[in-house]
């Protein structure tokens, strides 16, 4: 049986909520696109709702 690891990311949402953690949108995107590189299967953006820039960036 092949067994496979299902790689969820949630730097973009969970790690900006972090002390002096935060990223523009161009760094989100940035580190979005490098996630997916890597393989990522979920990347969790962020919640729209919670601010302009996080609706933005989502």
């Amino acid at each position: 049986m092949s067994e496979r690891v299902i790689l969820f990311d949630t730097t973009l949402r969970d790690g900006e909520q972090s002390p002096g953690a935060t990223m523009n949108q161009e760094e989100k995107i940035r580190l979005a696109q490098q996630l997916e590189k890597l393989g990522v299967d979920v990347i969790e953006a962020g919640f729209p709702a919670a601010s302009e820039g996080d609706f933005l960036a989502v």
